[in-house]
């Protein structure tokens, strides 16, 4: 009776020794309480629709990062008002949402995003440059 009790002491004091592991876990990758108002979501690859936003300021500046510069999307959430934020690595342009209001709270664009061309329309030209790509190797 005294070994059950001491296995069962023993696991108890396992299972709460492992209580605290998950959040020294999380901050340690930049996720706790105490890491201020913004969260990290993730890095994702800029895919093509990125360079077709609208809204990302002219830059005067020759040698400022365009949208096409941008080779990751770092996407954030802020803690307090529940925005999602994604900008570009190199550019800094930012666009946002809100699941809760709908809207971004500031002066960034808002998802849905407008786009100067969509994916199909993206396709579409792809595709007609696949087709006269051989037609033109034939020619020379």
């Amino acid at each position: 009776m005294m070994k059950i009790h001491a296995q069962l002491l023993a696991l108890f004091l396992l299972a709460l020794a492992g209580c605290n592991q998950m959040t020294a876990s999380n901050e340690a990758g930049g996720m706790g309480d105490g890491n201020g108002r913004y969260a990290g979501v993730g890095i994702y690859p800029a895919d093509r629709l990125w360079n077709e936003v609208q809204g990302a300021p002219e830059e005067k500046d020759a040698a400022a990062a365009k949208l096409a510069d941008d080779g990751q999307i770092i996407v954030l959430v802020d803690r307090q008002t529940g925005e999602v934020r994604q900008c570009g690595n190199r550019s800094g342009f930012c666009t946002a949402m809100n699941p809760w209001s709908g809207r971004s709270a500031g002066d960034v664009p808002s998802a849905p995003v407008r786009l100067s061309r969509h994916a199909d329309q993206l396709d579409a030209a792809d595709n007609v440059a696949a087709v006269a790509e051989p037609a033109n190797s034939a020619r020379r």
